[in-house]
């Protein structure tokens, strides 16, 4: 899916944004947040403007910063605590000394040129048990019954749950907490993980067998891991933020 316009990217955004808010010791928990690739800035905005739930409801504060490729984002200098870099966000971002509490990445992850490597920087970008979220469109689809692939401009790669989630686990970010959405006849991918203890591996020589034993995969994992040697997106069953269960059999 390519939105029209940066704001149809926010409405889709937002659906995850404010399921996020209903948990308020979570919102209360976060002091720093960077949207990687924040185009226009209007997740960035939702993040910086939060407040919370209470009558009256009182700013949250949070500092943001938001990256991406233009040379400035005006509207922030109305905001004491968002703040903007010009920047590359695989290389080019300057984090807070004890690392971002949100790594916050919508609609932008496709346009990594060096995805593993841009994850192993992220990693060490985050605070402890820091929270990663990545929504990022699939670049293939069913049409009139034939599996039908397309690549937009600047797109390099094709991810599927499958490989973000192996990508995710070599460079140390923790999917067996995590949470995984992919709608059934959607082409979106969301993942939402978190920093763990385990310093990210070479992807040369990782193997599902490790990522297992480090309970670095979701827990539907171990069972197809130890009878095939790998993982299957038909036996995938993951949770979302909202509580449901998903099976990845059909997606």
């Amino acid at each position: 899916m390519t939105f029209a316009t940066q704001g149809d990217s926010h409405q889709h955004s937002l659906k995850t944004l404010n399921q996020l808010y209903e948990y308020d010791d979570f919102m209360y928990s976060i002091t720093s947040v960077v949207d990687l690739g924040c185009g226009l800035g209007d997740d960035l905005k939702w993040w910086g403007t939060r407040t919370t739930r209470d009558t009256p409801p009182e700013p949250l504060k949070i500092q943001c910063t938001g990256i991406d490729l233009a040379e400035t984002l005006p509207w922030t200098q109305q905001y004491p605590n968002i703040t903007y870099q010009s920047g590359d966000f695989e290389k080019d971002i300057i984090a807070p000394p004890k690392g971002f509490d949100i790594l916050w990445c919508h609609d932008a992850f496709q346009y990594a040129t060096a995805p593993l490597q841009t994850l192993n920087r992220w990693w060490h970008m985050a605070s402890r048990g820091g929270m990663l979220y990545i929504g990022v469109p699939t670049t293939q689809r069913i049409h009139r019954r034939q599996l039908d692939y397309h690549l937009p401009s600047a797109n390099y790669y094709h991810y599927t749950m499958v490989n973000l989630i192996h990508m995710l686990a070599v460079n140390g970010w923790d999917c067996r907490s995590g949470f995984f959405r992919q709608e059934p006849g959607d082409t979106w991918l969301h993942a939402v993980v978190y920093k763990s203890d385990h310093e990210p591996m070479d992807p040369k020589t990782a193997s599902w067998y490790q990522l297992s034993e480090l309970k670095l995969l979701p827990e539907s994992t171990d069972a197809t891991i130890m009878s095939y040697g790998h993982l299957r997106q038909q036996d995938l069953i993951v949770p979302w933020i909202d509580h449901s269960i998903m099976s990845m059999a059909v997606g």
